[in-house]
């Protein structure tokens, strides 16, 4: 039998097909099975407490302010030195339209 001949119409005359098996009508749900109790003594197992955290260096503000500023004067150097150039080539391509 080819794959199509499944799709084919009945010839003309023949036999309904016979109808679908019907499937049993399910149990109703009884709940959960039973559980066996644990054996006698049983403890769930325990974890290791951690060791206490430990104390952390102190800091020294001071140095940090220093440090921050000593940063943002470079960001900011950096940003003036990037849109002067950014500057110089808008006036030379600005100059090259022109002239």
């Amino acid at each position: 039998m080819s794959d199509d001949a499944f799709w084919r119409r009945p010839q003309e005359g023949a036999a309904p097909p016979p109808p679908a098996p019907s499937s049993p009508a399910p149990a109703p749900y009884t709940g959960a099975p039973r559980n066996a109790p644990p054996p006698r003594g049983w403890r769930p197992p325990t974890v290791e407490r951690p060791a206490a955290p430990r104390k952390l260096p102190a800091q020294d503000g001071e140095r940090i302010d220093r440090e921050e500023q000593a940063a943002t004067i470079l960001t900011k150097g950096m940003g003036i030195f990037a849109g002067a150039v950014i500057l110089v080539l808008l006036l030379i391509f600005c100059g090259r339209l022109l002239f």
